[in-house]
Formats: structure tokens, C-alpha cells, sequence
């Protein structure tokens, strides 16, 4: 399988259609691979692709870590909680023994693979969510001639938390691997556009965003009233937040910066859904400073009950987000009909209008957002109307299944060769 022609860079972003009349061949068996932990967002995406692919007749199966089933993991997992305990322990090794464990992997990797495609030989294509130092799956698809799309999440490109040790390495195997896969799919055109400027030329790819599901983020007007009743919201304006409690996602940050304002708005609540590392920390500052009337943290949930919560909740906030990222959280916002306040990166420009769908403050700056979510909270028609335009897009363009049709024109323009230049 070789590696895309310059002309092939130009593919398609997400508005890729079939040629006029003509008709997708069946897609009836698809691979899932990945090395993700399966657990906190990681899992709903897994769970959202596999979903609407077997929605779709698709027969999908997973291949996960050992130990890492998207959906066996517990769904109510802290987002700093490993799944199984050796995860933790490998997490916990020096940089250079880890980044070995990852390419250790491979081994593991090219086994499993090796014995789950002598059992299915009849697969259309495999679909893996690309991993740092993973290239084992690639050479298995190429020598074989079967199809293999990258979902592509990561990058060694990215600044990290933990700084990559054999960053050259990492360079150099993203590199043959984006160069040999059937296809990419990445989250964002800034990211798509990065992956081009670091390695070159790279396989035909798509730009996909995130989505949410409508009918998981449906609520009654009596729903709301009993969350808003059982979490003494009532008659107030609700700014919520739903994610990890992490550093660079800032939440702990912008409750620092917004506590002098609330007491000037006392008909603003916040109610911030989630766990993580600054979760504890962050608590203590609430209940020292007595600011549970107007702060109000639930700790982590299970996915299943976000719903619930969104209900009570009549705006968003994200304080801050990867430059890069599609995030999941802004699209269940937004089918849930709540309107985000979120930073201007350019992922999340590409899918929210400003005053049609939500509201953008300089990345970076949380008194900006502080002051956009103070403002907003004084017009209740505008988040009102903001809200159902956000749910309207959402159903109309960025629900999973919008995501799969996509994928399967994507691999079959692949097959066809019948790339647009």
C-alpha cells in the first residue's frame, strides 16, 4: 500500500458526497482497534462510532488493551483512575519505560490482530483509533491488502503533559504511518493541516468532528424542574460545566476568577459536573469560602445520567480546550439544547456560529469568559433561542450517525480510488 500522491493530499472534508445516483456498496464487517483505556470520553466515542456503525448493519468488532472493553469499563470512572491495576503501575514508569511499553505493544497488538483476522478473513476494513509508537496494525492491513482508516486523536506533534522521551522515534513511526494507512480521519482542519506540516505528504484524510446523539440528550420540562428541584436551582440561571477536573481544562480556575461576580449576580448557580485531579482542591475553595449556595459540584456520574444534569442547566461554560480537539462535551451541550460559552480555537470555530449557536471568548482569557457568562445570564430569551439553534444543528449535521455516513462514503471513495483532487 503506498503512501498518498500529493494530488490525494486535497480530499474531501466532512461536505464529501457520493457522486449524484450512485449507491455505497454494503460495508458488513468493520474492526475496531485501539489502545485507549476505554473509559471517561474515550469510551463515548468508541461507543458512538460501534453504535452507529452497527445501527447501520454493520457487524463490529472490538479489539481493546486487555482489560479495557469500552463497554464493560466502569462508566462513572474518575478521569485520573486507571482501569485495571497494571495500567496504573505502567503509567507510573519513567518516561523511557513507558514509551518501551508502547512499543512493546506492537507485539501484542500484531498477535491479536493476526489471529482475530484468520477467524474473519471476510473483513471490510479496519477502523483503529491511532496510538503514539502503534504501527504493527498498519503493516498487517498493507501486507494483507486490506483497508485500514486511522482515527486520529493524537500526535507526536503535540505539546504533552508528560514530555515525549524518544521523540524522534515517535516522529518517525507517526510518520510511515500516516503515510501508509488506507485513510485518515482527524477532528479538526488544524489538525489535519499540522499532521501535513510536520510529516509532509500523507494518506487521503477527512475532517470530522465529534457529534452527540439527540435522542441520548432529550429531556421533558418536568425532568428539568425535578433536577433543577432535587439540586436547589430553582429559579435561578444555571451555568454548568461537564467534563474532567484537570489542569489544562481550567475549571478550577474559572470558579477563582468568577466568585467575586457571583455575588453581584445572585441569580446565577454554577453546577459543575465531573471528577479529576483539581476536583479536591477546588472543593475545599468552595466550602471554605461558603459558596455552596452558588457552586454546586456533583462529583463524577455516570454517562448515562448526564442527561439528568443537562437538564438543569440553561448554559455552558469550557474554560479552556486543546487547540487541536473536537470536544465531545460542546456537542452534548448543544443536543441538549443548552448554548456553550467556549474558546475561540479554531476546532471549535469550525462548528459554532457566534450568537446562533453559542459564544466564543479569547482562548486564554477567563475574564473574558467571566464576563461573557455574567452577560448571558441576564437574557434568558437569548439562551433560550441560542440553545434550540445549537440542538437544531446538531440533529440536522453532527449526530454520530452523520459521523459513520461520512466514514462509509470515505472508505468507499478509497476503494474506488475515486479521490477528488
Amino acid at each position: 500500500m503506498n503512501a498518498a500522491t500529493p494530488a490525494e493530499l486535497h480530499i474531501v472534508e466532512k461536505e464529501m458526497t457520493m457522486p449524484d445516483g450512485d449507491i455505497r456498496p454494503p460495508v458488513r464487517s468493520v474492526l475496531y482497534h485501539h489502545r485507549t483505556q476505554g473509559k471517561a470520553v474515550e469510551g463515548v466515542h468508541i461507543r458512538g462510532i460501534t453504535d452507529a456503525l452497527r445501527a447501520e448493519g454493520v457487524d463490529v468488532d472490538i479489539i481493546s488493551l486487555p482489560g479495557a472493553d469500552p463497554y464493560s469499563s466502569p462508566k462513572a470512572m474518575s478521569p485520573t483512575r486507571q482501569v485495571k491495576p497494571w495500567m496504573g503501575a505502567v503509567t507510573r514508569l519513567p518516561e523511557p519505560l513507558f514509551e518501551m511499553v508502547e512499543l512493546a505493544y506492537n507485539l501484542v497488538a500484531g498477535w491479536r490482530l493476526r489471529a482475530w483476522l484468520r477467524r474473519n478473513p471476510g473483513v471490510d476494513f479496519i477502523y483503529e483509533r491511532y496510538s503514539l509508537f502503534m504501527f504493527e496494525s498498519i503493516r498487517i492491513a498493507c501486507k494483507r491488502g486490506i483497508p485500514i482508516i486511522l482515527e486520529v486523536n493524537d500526535s507526536a506533534t503535540v505539546e504533552r503533559v508528560r514530555p515525549l522521551f524518544f521523540q524522534k522515534l515517535a516522529m518517525a513511526i507517526e510518520r510511515w504511518v500516516l503515510r501508509n494507512a488506507s485513510g485518515l480521519v482527524f477532528v479538526s482542519r488544524v489538525f489535519r493541516d499540522r499532521a501535513r506540516d510536520a510529516h509532509g505528504s500523507i494518506a487521503p484524510a477527512i475532517v470530522t468532528p465529534n457529534a452527540a446523539n439527540i435522542d441520548k440528550f432529550t429531556f421533558t420540562p418536568a425532568q428539568r424542574d425535578e433536577a433543577r428541584a432535587r439540586l436547589g436551582l430553582e429559579g435561578h440561571v444555571v451555568c454548568g460545566y461537564l467534563g474532567a477536573f484537570v489542569p489544562w481544562h481550567a475549571i478550577d480556575t474559572f470558579v477563582h476568577r468568577i466568585v467575586d461576580r457571583l455575588a453581584e449576580a445572585p441569580h446565577l448557580k454554577l453546577l459543575l459536573v465531573g471528577d479529576g485531579a483539581t476536583y479536591p482542591a477546588l472543593k475545599d475553595f468552595v466550602d471554605t469560602h461558603a459558596l455552596g449556595s452558588q457552586v454546586v459540584l456533583t462529583g463524577r456520574v455516570p454517562h448515562d445520567e448526564v442527561p439528568g444534569l443537562l437538564a438543569a442547566m440553561d448554559m455552558a461554560i469550557l474554560p479552556s480546550a486543546g487547540d487541536y480537539t473536537s470536544p465531545v462535551k460542546l456537542f452534548e451541550f448543544m443536543a441538549c439544547g443548552i448554548p456553550p460559552v467556549a474558546p475561540d480555537f479554531e476546532p471549535i470555530r469550525e462548528v459554532l456560529v457566534e450568537d446562533q449557536t453559542g459564544w466564543m471568548f479569547k482562548a486564554g482569557d477567563l475574564d473574558a469568559a467571566v464576563e461573557r457568562v455574567v452577560a448571558h445570564s441576564n437574557d434568558v430569551a437569548g439562551l433560550a433561542r441560542v440553545g434550540a439553534n445549537a440542538r437544531a444543528y446538531v440533529a440536522a449535521n453532527r449526530q454520530w450517525q452523520h459521523n459513520i455516513s461520512e466514514l462509509l462514503d470515505f472508505h468507499t471513495a478509497l476503494a474506488r480510488k475515486a479521490l477528488p483532487s
